[in-house]
């Protein structure tokens, strides 16, 4: 099996001449994106469609190579936003942040001499005549994956200003068939609560207001974030070492875009949890499990804090901060283990039924007749 993994490299080894035109030329690319998204948003298009006569945008200087590229991103982000959001997806948008190129356009180069850098970042074909040279600063992860034996470099490349990203296709054993299973509940407290009872990342509060209190882009958040990421990528490693044969998270995904943009989550948790970098966490485990063959799952998370694993009973009540107790069958636990226990149990479609359990007369304590 087949998985890609992917290296972030440095180029602020470039001067800020070649900055600034790479600069310009993210800018210029984001815009093409945008009016090739506004193209294809009132109508299906496909990547064979994308001939010299339906890749020219007017008042660009981007060649049509460039162009080209820029159009199947387009696609790409329009058909993600509709499968994510469907009926209620939102028109995607390019901020001129990155640019997805190939071969066709970029190629790493060696350096003919010693020098501060581990090679040249050539890219050509990107309009007005212009072709760049960019110095590229290998980091451990390159080393790590260029090292492996099972992996391969792929001609692919996301450059931003500073950074370029390179991918490798790396060949992975199969998941393997013995070993415990385990739901994963991740929060703000605790960032993985197994099924077992088992808490890591406990500490995650304290680095997510170390992230919220440094000013916005400030050399202070951006160590936070760093910090962040780096404590997330350990707990990843520290579930997998638990030798499990199957994770069941929860899909988080929907919170981002058209659920809170729709104000249908609170500002502090919308704020949080853009600090907080849940898809990192979510691609760290994803990734961590397939290099270490454990298959890796995701359910719907609705209602998963506040039904009673053993009897089933939902109620908001259920649940007062890390404290869960049911206020039907009187069950006790931690509330994020509760609700691991129900992600599991979710994916094997054997969530109990209150009045399976106990009948049709059930009733919450308390309430009714």
């Amino acid at each position: 099996m087949k998985v890609v993994r992917s290296a972030r490299c440095s180029l602020t080894l470039a001067t800020r001449s070649k900055r600034l035109v790479l600069r310009e030329v993210l800018h210029e690319y984001g815009r093409v994106v945008n009016w090739f998204v506004g193209k294809f948003w009132t109508r299906k298009w496909t990547k064979g469609e994308l001939l010299a006569k339906n890749i020219v945008v007017p008042g660009t200087w981007l060649s049509a190579r460039l162009r080209k590229v820029a159009a199947r991103e387009a696609i790409d982000m329009v058909k993600a936003a509709r499968e994510r959001d469907g009926e209620w997806a939102r028109k995607p948008v390019h901020h001129g942040k990155r640019m997805h190129v190939s071969s066709t356009i970029a190629g790493l180069r060696p350096k003919r001499e010693a020098s501060a850098f581990d090679a040249w970042l050539h890219l050509s074909s990107i309009g007005r005549g212009l072709r760049m040279d960019l110095p590229v600063k290998f980091h451990r992860q390159y080393h790590k994956l260029g090292n492996d034996p099972r992996a391969r470099r792929l001609e692919s490349y996301i450059l931003t200003e500073d950074s370029v990203q390179l991918a490798f296709a790396l060949e992975v054993e199969p998941p393997r068939r013995t070993g415990p299973e385990f739901g994963v509940d991740t929060g703000m407290n605790t960032l993985a609560a197994l099924s077992d009872g088992t808490l890591l990342g406990t500490d995650m509060r304290t680095l997510v207001t170390r992230v919220r209190r440094c000013k916005q882009a400030s050399l202070g958040q951006k160590r936070a974030r760093r910090a962040l990421h780096q404590r997330i990528a350990e707990v990843a490693k520290e579930v997998v070492g638990l030798n499990p044969r199957l994770l069941v998270a929860e899909d988080l995904m929907l919170l981002s875009h058209g659920r809170t943009t729709q104000r249908r989550v609170s500002k502090n948790l919308r704020r949080s949890l853009g600090a907080w970098a849940y898809r990192d966490w979510l691609d760290r485990l994803r990734q961590a499990c397939e290099t270490n063959r454990v298959r890796f799952e995701q359910v719907p998370p609705a209602y998963s804090s506040q039904r009673c694993n053993p009897c089933g009973h939902t109620e908001r009540g259920n649940r007062k901060g890390e404290d869960f107790r049911c206020r039907a069958c009187g069950h006790t636990d931690h509330a994020d283990v509760n609700a691991a226990r129900n992600l599991l149990d979710r994916f094997y479609g054997r969530e109990p039924n209150p009045a399976r359990e106990y009948g049709p007369g059930f009733q919450r304590e308390g309430v009714g007749g």
